[in-house]
């Protein structure tokens, strides 16, 4: 077979399709406490402080889920696992409509980031069993773009729903829409040992992985061995360097704009969706590329790990001068080039996931990865904060994230190297 089979590209089509839903889903539901923050602060006394604090529960609960979120998916499958964490996340955005108290509020944000913590290592597990290693660079790209179409989206979209059922409304809103998404998901995708396949279809997806790839579950010494490997440090170290920047400007960017530019909180939501714009066409431009390098030549590790880099190093560079312009149009101008540039980095980081390990630990690596970046992409609200409280500028909070940036390419650069080792493969399990 030269070509996929129609069954394939229907199941690719419906999967991606799928999974672009679920992300969507995924990042508005993050988007909404931003939204409501001073309804939900006015309505029942809550500090900045104690605001700032539903906020960190969502991001560390989301980090440490990752850990076990990995094996969970290699072993059970992606049908069942985000199936069930989305119904829970979708749940949990629900109740927070009806909550009457910071523990119960609190609660649910922890539940949230429990819930939505197997999203991506779950689309990396999909690309893994559903796409050739030739192809697996766009439908990722496009896939994590849901992380900043959903951002740009959330102003207008939960602002109306807001006004039209007030912020508990829009909670509730939000969590039916997600539970019936995680229905959807359930009833329809189907993980790739669940579908009988033509020797052929087996052939055009596994390709030269074909004598490398084991079938045996994960295993307790499975994930000691894929902590202990190198590629695996350097992507768990270099996404931390993609993860404070993104979560810098999606916390920061709108308070930044209003209280360094002077921009009215009229014209705020519109500005703040350009840079997010130019992080979607970042997302979506990282798989193409990683795809174009690996039909030239490059080796599948080389191929995804150069876009990172210079995605990182790009994204530290224009985020300098965002921080010393005193001119508006060049500081969106650089945030919006810095945005390209990092989620080129970000969609790069998910790709390069989809061929660093064997199919059947590829969503214990994303989720490794995912609890390196997040760990640290949740210290950038809490830094970026103290900074302009002691200097009154956000001058330096910048400065440090475009340094933590180039650090992240520093590991991706000397540290991931090889594809990793599958004990399973050379015991002839």
């Amino acid at each position: 077979m030269n070509g996929k089979s129609e069954k394939l590209s229907r199941i690719q089509k419906t999967a991606v399709s799928l999974l672009v839903i679920a992300g969507l889903i995924n990042y508005l539901d993050r988007s909404t406490l931003s939204i409501a923050n001073n309804s939900i602060s006015t309505e029942m006394g809550f500090t900045a402080s104690e605001m700032g604090l539903l906020l960190s529960a969502f991001s560390l609960a989301y980090a440490f889920a990752q850990l076990p979120v990995g094996v969970l998916l290699d072993r059970l499958g992606a049908r069942l696992v985000l199936g069930v964490s989305m119904f829970v996340w979708s749940l949990a955005q629900l109740l927070a409509g009806f909550v009457q108290s910071m523990q119960q509020f609190l609660l649910a944000r922890v539940f949230l980031g429990i819930g939505e913590a197997p999203q991506f290592p779950a689309g990396a597990k999909v690309f893994s069993e559903w796409f050739a290693l030739h192809e697996r660079g766009r439908p990722s790209g496009i896939f994590t773009a849901s992380s900043t179409i959903a951002p740009a989206l959330a102003p207008p979209l939960l602002t109306g729903l807001m006004l039209a059922f007030g912020w508990r409304g829009m909670f509730a809103v939000m969590g039916a829409l997600g539970i019936a998404a995680a229905i959807g998901w359930y009833l329809i995708y189907r993980d790739r040992r669940d579908v009988q396949l033509e020797t052929d279809e087996i052939r055009y997806l596994d390709g030269s992985e074909t004598t490398t790839q084991s079938d045996a579950p994960i295993s307790f010494a499975d994930f000691r061995n894929l902590l202990t490997q190198r590629t695996t440090l350097g992507l768990l170290f270099g996404f931390m360097g993609v993860i404070y920047m993104v979560w810098l400007y999606l916390t920061w960017l709108p308070a930044y704009l209003e209280r360094e530019r002077g921009l009215s909180i009229a014209t705020l939501g519109w500005v703040v969706a350009i840079p997010y714009l130019a992080g979607t066409l970042g997302m979506v431009s990282s798989g193409m590329i990683a795809d174009w390098l690996l039909a030239r030549g490059l080796k599948p590790i080389a191929s995804r790990k150069w876009p990172i880099c210079i995605g990182l190093i790009c994204a530290a560079g224009f985020t300098v001068p965002a921080a010393y312009t005193p001119n508006l149009t060049l500081a969106i101008t650089y945030i919006s080039l810095a945005m390209y540039f990092v989620n080129l980095a970000s969609g790069g980081s998910w790709a390069l996931v989809s061929v660093a390990a064997p199919r059947r630990l590829v969503a214990s690596l994303g989720g490794l990865k995912n609890f390196g970046g997040y760990l640290g992409g949740s210290a950038a609200p809490v830094i970026t904060g103290m900074v302009v409280d002691s200097t009154g500028s956000f001058v330096n909070a910048l400065l440090i994230s475009a340094a933590v940036a180039a650090v992240g390419a520093l590991f991706y650069l000397f540290v991931v190297r090889d594809p990793i080792v599958d004990d399973a493969v050379a015991e002839g399990r």
